[in-house]
């Protein structure tokens, strides 16, 4: 009976030792709030979508092939990071740090060809002054890649723990899937933009 005792309360310590963490919950709420404010700027978009001003429509402007491949490259950064993710269930280091490198590639090759967007469309005179459907785009398309910018950053700070731990713990990977719920969340958004945004205002 005191054995049985003895192993209780030690089970008790142990677990206010280690608390149950509540991060990747914590994460999904943080998610959820995001959905809020690209909710909003979907909503903004579509409201002032065809206000142009005398100016150039999205049929004027955008490149769809060229936004295919921004696609296609963040859409292949997603299924790299899934790889990512299978080598941190399995303990290997060497495999998520590489995987995570081309998933930083992909993601940083994104952003390039973005700005090279933005910097062609300001060049042509279609900047986010020019009429209410361009104020709407910029903003909705930036805070995505915001998003992704910052994303990258985190992808960076997570590298660095991989190569500083000798073995990922619970609480590495802990924080690899919330990035990787950040990551895939952020491939969602670009695939409505694609289809609402750039498809939607071509077709």
């Amino acid at each position: 009976m005191l054995q049985k005792t003895n192993a209780a309360t030690l089970a008790e310590l142990d677990h206010h030792d280690h608390p149950e963490s509540h991060s990747v919950f914590g994460f999904w709420v943080y998610l959820m709030t995001d959905c809020v404010l690209f909710a909003a700027l979907f909503a903004t978009f579509g409201v002032l979508g065809h206000q142009f001003a005398g100016g150039p429509t999205g049929k004027d402007l955008f490149d769809i092939p060229g936004v295919a491949l921004e696609t296609a490259v963040l859409l292949l950064s997603s299924i790299t990071y899934g790889f990512a993710m299978l080598g941190a269930h399995q303990r290997k280091n060497g495999m998520v740090l590489g995987w995570l490198a081309v998933t930083f590639v992909l993601g940083a090759s994104f952003l390039v060809l973005e700005l090279r967007e933005f910097s062609h469309l300001i060049a042509e005179g279609a900047g986010p002054q020019r009429s209410a459907f361009l104020s709407s785009f910029f903003t909705l398309v930036a805070t995505h890649g915001l998003h992704v910018f910052f994303g990258l950053v985190w992808m960076l700070v997570m590298m660095i723990q991989v190569v500083r731990a000798r073995q990922l713990g619970e609480q590495e990977i802990r924080r690899l899937t919330c990035l990787s719920l950040f990551w895939h969340f952020l491939d969602v958004v670009w695939i409505c933009v694609f289809s609402f945004v750039y498809l939607g205002s071509v077709l």
